[in-house]
């Protein structure tokens, strides 16, 4: 199993307090509790990530309810590993990335959109930002 980045925490937490707003601007919803105890855990463990298998039921399906409102693949139609690259010059992933992407776990595909993001050396971040949106 991979570990999923305590920013993914972060953004489930804010996708369902947008979703599901506290009622009296005190208690939290089931969702953001099973996520909010997640990450206050990392917080207090200073840990920058946990593993998938890790999380609670309730995290989890929070997590991934989130999961499933982002982008499923960094793939901007531009592929290089086609033409024999060991890394695509249009969404920076790996030959073996690519191929397996519809295998990985959502774990393993954010950790990919870490990795990509923070390289940033792709053409989805830089010639052809528009096309990734």
């Amino acid at each position: 199993m991979a570990s999923i980045h305590i920013t993914d925490i972060e953004a489930a937490i804010n996708h369902w307090r947008e979703r599901s707003p506290s009622p009296d601007g005190v208690s939290l919803q089931p969702e953001l509790n099973a996520l909010a105890t997640v990450y206050a855990h990392m917080v207090y463990a200073h840990a920058s990530d946990t593993e998938e298998d890790a999380l609670p039921a309730a995290a989890r399906q929070a997590w991934l309810s989130w999961f499933d409102t982002t982008p499923d693949t960094p793939c901007i139609a531009i592929c290089s590993t086609s033409q024999g690259d060991a890394t695509c010059k249009g969404c920076g992933r790996s030959f073996e990335e690519v191929q397996h992407w519809t295998a990985m776990s959502p774990a393993e595909k954010r950790l990919v959109w870490h990795r990509i993001t923070r390289e940033g050396s792709a053409w989805r971040f830089n010639r052809y930002a528009e096309r990734a949106r």
